[in-house]
């Protein structure tokens, strides 16, 4: 499993106890956890007030931080198209996969030192994270607006013969040009049609020069003719060919259009291919960054709600628990038991909820022990 459950409680003789006697009831018997001490370093602990503050702006900013982390994943996702199953291997934090990262989680004194205020390490981290957004939003539109433009560009060169550019498939000898009198039309024709284009196409109109019928092109459903006429007779030409169901095509040979068309898309192109690797180099060591100050953030909380529940001086165990997908809530029940001293008003809530199936108790989870969840799921698809 991807879930993580980020615990603590208190130190009991020591913090060393607090974490065997943990181990002891999630592994020895049933193992219903993978567990590993989370390492919190001595942080600043300030004033109650501070702290009873900073609880409610921690919580709105792990939820902004962790809304960019998934964004970035996701555009990830979405840049390298085709090779989506490459996007887990780009994901990581710190070099190391998000796992491990987690699991091996060690502050970091450099970005974040810890001689500051835990007020000043979390504006720290929301001016660094708003940062990240607001360059992805400006990233994201440049590289989108390329991308559709070409993506329009390829359209009107694929699909149809009814509605795709023609710029690709006619060259400058099927055209009667820079003559006064003689046009030459454009004429799509289904192929159970042939026949019927082939005898009638002289006749539709008045001045259609014999035999200047050419099939220039094919698809799986129709072709692509070309045919030559006096200009005056070409309005009585497209109607006749409409009620013989032959769509002529609105069509006029300019070189230099088609050759603008050409340039363009083949600028895009080259464009789109420059930005590409500049980009998703950009979104991995960004994506590291976020998801990096998401897990300190979650160590802010721990360290935070630990001290306003446990009181001074600090002394408690964080413990990371990666849980066994079918022992989810064995394992709930046991640490319950083992933490239902700590507030006992929480554990009779509990109790009553586990007895009443879809009771849903409040927007946030509430144990007797700090509890936070890290889903390092990110992606809305199973890659």
């Amino acid at each position: 499993m991807t879930e993580f459950w980020l615990i603590s409680a208190p130190g009991e003789k020591t913090c060393q106890q607090t974490w065997d006697k943990m181990m002891a009831a999630t592994t020895r018997t049933n193992n219903l956890s993978t567990n590993h001490k989370f390492n919190i370093p001595d942080l600043k602990v300030g004033t109650l007030d501070v702290l009873v503050g900073l609880s409610d702006e921690l919580a709105k900013l792990d939820s902004f931080v962790e809304s960019v982390v998934k964004k970035v994943a996701q555009y990830m996702a979405d840049v390298l198209e085709d090779s989506r199953d490459k996007v887990q291997e780009n994901l990581l934090a710190n070099g190391v996969d998000l796992v491990t990262y987690i699991t091996r989680f060690q502050w970091d004194m450099a970005k974040y030192p810890i001689k500051q205020s835990l007020k000043n390490i979390s504006e720290i981290i929301s001016k660094q994270v708003t940062q990240i957004d607001n360059d992805l939003k400006t990233r994201a539109s440049a590289y989108n607006n390329l991308k559709g433009n070409l993506q329009n560009l390829e359209r009107k060169n694929a699909g149809s013969l009814l509605t795709r550019s023609l710029a690709d498939i006619v060259r400058k000898e099927d055209f009667v040009l820079d003559s006064e009198y003689l046009i030459t039309l454009l004429v799509v024709v289904p192929k159970t049609g042939y026949p019927d284009w082939q005898k009638t196409y002289e006749t539709l109109a008045e001045m259609v020069v014999p035999r200047s019928s050419n099939l220039l092109f094919e698809d799986n459903d129709s072709g692509l003719f070309s045919v030559t006429l006096f200009r005056k007779a070409v309005d009585d030409f497209k109607h006749k060919a409409r009620e013989n169901k032959f769509t002529v095509r609105d069509f006029q040979y300019n070189e230099e259009e088609m050759k603008a068309d050409k340039e363009e898309m083949t600028r895009l192109s080259t464009d789109k291919k420059k930005q590409f690797g500049p980009l998703v180099r950009w979104l991995k060591v960004n994506f590291s960054e976020a998801f990096i100050a998401w897990i300190h953030i979650k160590a802010l909380r721990v360290f935070v709600e630990s001290v306003l529940r446990y009181g001074l001086p600090v002394n408690f165990q964080a413990m990371l628990l990666q849980p066994n997908k079918k022992t989810l809530k064995k394992l709930r029940e046991v640490l319950n038991d083992l933490y239902k001293h700590l507030d006992s008003s929480a554990a009779a809530i509990i109790d009553s909820a586990m007895d009443i199936p879809g009771l849903n108790l409040s927007q946030q989870e509430y144990y007797p022990y700090v509890y936070y969840k890290i889903d390092c799921n990110l992606l809305d698809f199973k890659v």
